[in-house]
């Protein structure tokens, strides 16, 4: 009898460890989640100080994820949005430059991902824009990411609501070359699918005093997710994209190289490098680097397409 009690006592107490065991592993995930969510809404973006990179083209982006500003006497144009919660960072760097929010005529995309397209609506709020995305990206962005077949995975997450993000307005959906203009303005969409289905680099002619420069904003070069995880036969990502992609960009005379991400053309070392230069536009002219990191990007992805073919 008493073997009996001390057996039931035993499994009493197992059962009160695994209930305190089980509600702290919940409440870990609770705040982990809290946490991630918290980042994922700014991806732990700190402001950096806005500044004119040459001409009328400006940065008013965070440390790492890239917005550029456009100048003109007809209206701005603003390249990428970041996360949603870095919104307040880019207009308060485009106020601290001496513009105003409400002269953004246009917003543009370089891709559907949440770091570049998730602050597109409250911009567009804030300024009244017009957004232009490119046809093959345009879904994505309406949907706030929730259409983008290139990240099935990533897929279950926005549909959880995890990693969505507020959704804009589409004005202007484009084709590969297309014009934007805004008065004196123009710039050139170049799709270079591969990242995304519609990524989007943007070329467009900087004047800077007698020079007149030509920046690209490379879309981006990387692979939407590890071959293993995907096949490339399927209609949204295939080789001819990147394929494509390379050969289009080594094609532009880039003289300023830019990208969605600041780490990506080395932004830290050419801001240092400009401390001591007598011409503050020469450590942004990186036609060397340009090149190198879009050998480097195919090199990653032969080795990829060998990876998966095997």
């Amino acid at each position: 009898m008493i073997t009996a009690q001390k057996g039931t006592q035993g499994k009493s107490r197992k059962r009160q460890i695994l209930t305190v065991v089980g509600a702290f592993m919940v409440a870990v995930m609770v705040f982990l989640f809290t946490k991630w969510k918290e980042a994922s809404d700014n991806g732990g973006q700190l402001p950096l100080a806005p500044f004119r990179i040459a001409g009328n083209l400006y940065y008013v982006g965070t440390r790492d994820v890239t917005s550029f500003l456009l100048t003109g006497p007809k209206g701005h144009v603003l390249i990428d949005g970041g996360y949603p919660g870095t919104v307040p960072m880019i207009l308060k760097s485009i106020a601290t430059l001496g513009f105003a929010i409400k002269d953004v005529k246009i917003l543009l995309n370089s891709h559907a991902h949440l770091d570049h397209a998730g602050g597109l609506a409250a911009l567009q709020q804030a300024s009244g824009a017009k957004l232009w995305v490119s046809e093959a990206d345009a879904d994505i962005v309406a949907s706030g990411g929730a259409s983008d077949r290139n990240m099935v995975p990533v897929n279950l997450l926005v549909y959880l609501g995890l990693i969505d993000f507020p959704v804009p307005r589409v004005d202007h959906r484009f084709q590969d070359g297309a014009q934007v203009q805004l008065g004196p303005i123009q710039l050139t969409a170049h799709l270079t699918p591969g990242h995304t289905p519609g990524c989007t680099t943007w070329s467009f002619p900087v004047r800077d005093g007698n020079r007149e420069l030509l920046a690209v904003n490379v879309g981006g070069l990387t692979l939407p997710m590890p071959a293993s995880l995907f096949d490339w036969n399927y209609d949204s990502v295939t080789k001819q994209d990147f394929e494509h992609t390379f050969k289009t960009l080594r094609s532009l005379p880039a003289d300023i190289y830019l990208t969605p991400h600041a780490r990506a053309f080395s932004l830290k070392r050419k801001l240092g490098e400009r401390a001591n230069a007598q011409d503050s536009v020469a450590p942004f002219l990186d036609r060397a680097g340009y090149l190198e990191d879009i050998g480097k990007a195919e090199v990653a992805f032969r080795k990829a397409l060998q990876e998966q073919q095997k």
